[in-house]
């Protein structure tokens, strides 16, 4: 039993060891426009032995939408052994992704960025440790060899191109890779950065004369003998930008494009329109009192279908010469009973008014042809009362 505790606390401390490796490995925050290039600066005076040179790099305040530079420092290791892996901007999902810079046994991948004083993409040739002292190569470290005398001078032979790109992919990044020696480093036991270093980052990003968008790549503080030195009399400004930098156009006004006040003016563009919108939905109704019109029109032609209709009513009576002839003078000199005979055939003439009132604008017919008819038979019908003499 008391064998199983200590494999239980090795087992915990492999699983913290795992989680430490993952969790220094990347930052999750992702910025659409790449940080400027690194400016050029001179390496100040190493301050004593045991300090080891992290160099600076661009990180990047989310609050402030800018990007500020750390400067670079002489950094006491957390313990004999350990060395510095710089952190680096790396392109990823569609953005440029932060990875954290930490302590371990050996050097990492960080990025084949080309920090310069030791860092020139791949490990680091600015020192080595070598029985618990760090010795420095004073072929790439500024240190003042009458008071540390752990050195060494080895020609430094630079494998890769040097530039000032400060992020590894991407358009315009740097394409470098993770060597078999950066997997093991990567999956050693990583130390964060300890609290000086923390310190030291904060203290710049309050700074604003380390911000990009003020000192356009060129900062006045581009490197202090001890973290958070910013005032020291040995600080190094920078010679000059790596590359003419220009922040993107009006960050801050690219904001509001993806709020809802900037996308107003666009709802508000719409409104004049409705008017516009709203005769065209009118005109249907507009159009009503043109089409009534036609609905009525068959009503005003119906008087001139009537007398049609009627036509057939005209042609029953045949009488309407009857009033208009001059034959029922004579009749005056008849006796009464001739006189009584004629009222019954005036039955027909009220009608006649209204008939003939009704076929006045109708156009002359070709009635007549049907009075030589009647006229034949009225002869007939008046032989009687000459009759009457006779008796």
């Amino acid at each position: 039993m008391h064998n199983i505790s200590p494999i239980r606390s090795l087992l915990f401390a492999l699983v913290v060891l795992a989680m430490s490796a993952a969790a220094f490995a990347q930052i999750g925050i992702s910025i659409s426009f790449a940080p400027p290039e690194l400016p050029v600066y001179e390496q100040p005076l190493c301050p004593g032995d045991g300090y080891l040179w992290t160099p600076g790099y661009w990180a990047y305040a989310g609050d402030l939408d800018d990007y500020y530079w750390v400067p670079g420092t002489w950094v006491m290791a957390p313990e004999p052994g350990l060395l510095w892996t710089p952190a680096y901007w790396g392109w990823g999902g569609g953005g440029y992704v932060f990875n954290e810079g930490y302590w371990g046994p050996q050097v990492g991948f960080y990025g084949g960025i080309s920090y310069g004083y030791g860092y020139f993409g791949e490990g680091y040739q600015g020192g080595r440790w070598d029985n618990g002292h760090f010795f420095y190569n004073r072929s790439v470290s500024n240190v003042n060899v009458t008071e540390i005398h752990n050195v060494y001078n080895t020609t430094v032979i630079q494998s890769t191109t040097v530039n000032r790109v400060s992020f590894n992919g991407g358009t315009g990044g740097i394409s470098a890779r993770p060597t078999a020696q950066d997997e093991v480093a990567a999956r050693a036991k990583h130390t964060p950065p300890v609290a000086v270093q923390t310190q030291h980052a904060q203290a710049a990003r309050t700074d604003p004369q380390q911000r990009a968008s003020v000192n356009q790549g060129k900062p006045a503080v581009a490197a202090t003998p001890k973290p958070g030195a910013f005032t020291d009399r040995a600080v190094v400004p920078a010679k000059a930008a790596g590359a003419p930098y220009t922040p993107p156009a009006n960050r801050a006004a690219t904001k509001p494009a993806v709020n809802t006040p900037a996308a107003r003016p666009e709802n508000n563009a719409a409104r004049p329109a409705e008017p516009v919108t709203r005769p065209e939905t009118k005109s249907p109704a507009a159009a009503q009192p043109a089409s009534r019109p036609e609905t009525n029109r068959p009503a005003a032609a119906e008087p001139a279908t009537r007398p049609e209709t009627n036509r057939p009513m005209t042609a029953e009576p045949n009488s309407k010469p009857e009033p208009n002839r001059t034959e029922p003078a004579p009749r005056a000199q008849t006796p009464p009973a001739s006189t009584r005979a004629e009222p019954q055939r005036a039955t027909p003439p009220p009608r006649a008014p209204a008939e003939t009132k009704r076929a006045a604008p109708e156009p002359p017919r070709a009635q007549p042809a049907a009075r030589v008819p009647e006229e034949k038979k009225q002869p007939e019908e008046r032989k009687p009362p000459e009759e009457k003499p006779k008796q």
